[in-house]
């Protein structure tokens, strides 16, 4: 967008801004913006098991899904023309140590769904989130000792689980632990076990959001949570810091980044994509999710306008695409015109 003139350009009568928006085809033709099914990436949420299919109360209309099920849902996505998917397991509490061990096994839920999907559907992208918490018995992103969340040796750890990640077939590797360091060492693990090619997508800008719950809801690891997550996701109140973590997140070798949440931080992602110029996505969480479908149901808010609202102001900010649990929906509306 170029920077406000000075003086106005033109002024009334003669100039009538309203003329360019009499009609739809006229507003169609200026429009500054398009939303389109390449913008979307579709998180969903995978569970054991056959068959099985539970509704997230917390967000009405996603569901955790079996594997089955689950590839035949991606099917759909494919046939919208959505380009991505990223998985998040919701395990068995008995699964869920403090070492995060299952993170690890090479046949752990998200690598059988990475394997399944990529098989069915070879087209699409799959997006592994390289974090903790779905693993962890205190449900934190990151190894916890005496209450301290350790930052080197969850980095190695991250490193391993990015490895099987790969190993099982996922395109895109996105840690979104906000440990320090973490970019630069799964890059170096991934190139030495031969995954060059493998993306980073790093969520290099991700606040301590009130915005998350659904989601931890979603993946079962709210209710185990000791604590909060304030030492190593990022102030709410902080703009300029976002801009060094993003910067270190370049120099390690991110190949695309992540501002989460997404319509909160439009400020940050605007300021991310001008000066970077690296590919950056907005992320509509949980909550984002959660308070749209909430006023739909009480007759507050138009759900359909509201929400590709939502994402196109996110594209206005400067995103590249948007992760958003209403992909689907947003595709089929689009289809529709």
């Amino acid at each position: 967008m170029p920077p406000s003139p000075q003086k106005p350009l033109g002024s009334y009568p003669r100039t009538r801004l309203r003329r360019n928006r009499r009609t739809h085809w006229s507003r169609r033709l200026v429009a500054e913006n398009r939303l389109s099914t390449s913008d979307l990436m579709w998180p969903v949420f995978a569970v054991a098991g056959e068959g099985r299919r539970e509704p997230v109360a917390s967000m009405p209309g996603v569901d955790r899904l079996s594997i089955d099920l689950l590839v035949e849902a991606v099917g759909e996505a494919v046939a919208l023309g959505i380009p991505a998917v990223a998985v998040f397991p919701s395990i068995e509490a008995a699964l869920k140590t403090p070492e995060a061990s299952e993170a690890l096994n090479p046949d752990n839920l998200v690598c059988r769904v990475v394997r399944a999907i990529k098989a069915a559907h070879p087209e699409i992208g799959v997006i592994c989130d390289v974090a903790l918490d779905p693993f962890n018995s205190e449900g934190h992103d990151g190894l916890v000792q005496d209450g301290r969340v350790l930052n080197d040796e969850t980095v190695a750890l991250l490193c391993r689980q990015a490895v099987i990640q790969a190993q099982a077939g996922c395109d895109i590797v996105a840690p979104s632990d906000m440990m320090d360091g973490r970019v630069g060492a799964i890059r170096d693990a991934l190139d030495a076990a031969g995954f060059v090619e493998v993306q980073i997508m790093s969520y290099a800008a991700k606040y301590a959001s009130a915005f998350y719950g659904p989601f931890r809801d979603a993946v079962g690891s709210g209710a185990m949570l000791k604590g909060n997550k304030k030492c190593y996701q990022m102030d709410p109140a902080n703009g300029a810091e976002a801009m060094r973590e993003v910067a270190l997140d370049i120099a390690e070798g991110a190949d695309m980044l992540i501002v989460k949440p997404g319509l909160p931080y439009l400020d940050v992602l605007r300021a991310v994509s001008q000066t970077f110029g690296v590919p950056t996505f907005a992320y509509q969480v949980s909550g984002e999710y959660a308070m749209l479908k909430a006023a739909v149901a009480n007759g507050w808010l138009d759900g359909e306008a509201a929400l590709l609202e939502m994402l196109v102001c996110c594209k206005r900010a400067g995103a590249a695409g948007i992760l958003s649990y209403a992909a689907i929906e947003v595709a089929r509306l689009l289809r529709r015109g």
